[in-house]
Formats: C-alpha cells, sequence, structure tokens
C-alpha cells in the first residue's frame, strides 16, 4: 500500500472513530495519525482473530483500520482517568 492509500485510509478511519465516540475535532495530522496507528492496531487484533488486515485501499481496510482506531481511543480515555 502506498503513503497517498495509508493517509486516505488513516484520514476515514481517523475521523469515523472520532465521530463514532464523540471525541472532540482534532486537527488533521492528528486525525490522520490516529486512523494510521489505529491501521497497524486493528490489522494485529483481526489478525488473531484469523481476518485479514489493511491490505489496499478498499472499504474493509477502513472498517479495520477504525477499530484500531477506536481501540486507541479507548485505551487513551482510560489512561487519561
Amino acid at each position: 500500500m502506498g503513503l497517498l492509500s495509508w493517509i486516505i485510509v488513516g484520514g476515514l478511519a481517523g475521523m469515523l472513530a472520532q465521530f463514532l465516540l464523540g471525541q472532540g475535532r482534532a486537527g488533521c495530522l492528528m486525525t490522520v495519525l490516529l486512523g494510521v496507528v489505529g491501521a497497524f492496531i486493528g490489522g494485529f487484533v483481526m489478525s488473531l482473530f484469523g481476518f485479514g488486515g489493511v491490505d489496499g485501499l478498499n472499504i474493509w481496510s477502513i472498517v479495520v483500520a477504525t477499530i484500531g482506531a477506536i481501540v486507541l481511543l479507548a485505551i487513551a480515555r482510560i489512561l487519561r482517568r
């Protein structure tokens, strides 16, 4: 997957995760970073359950990255308390 694909998937996943969890809006760079790190986390979690991870610019990759970003935001919420 190319750099542009990672940025697009990361941006979409970051926005979806922030929207679903009701987080405040972050800047563009933080949203993309949230999604990209979420893609790594989501890929790892999905591989543990026997599913495929992030493999291109498609709906499944966005779903996996969003799941990972939600996990990341949930962990951040727990650590802040």
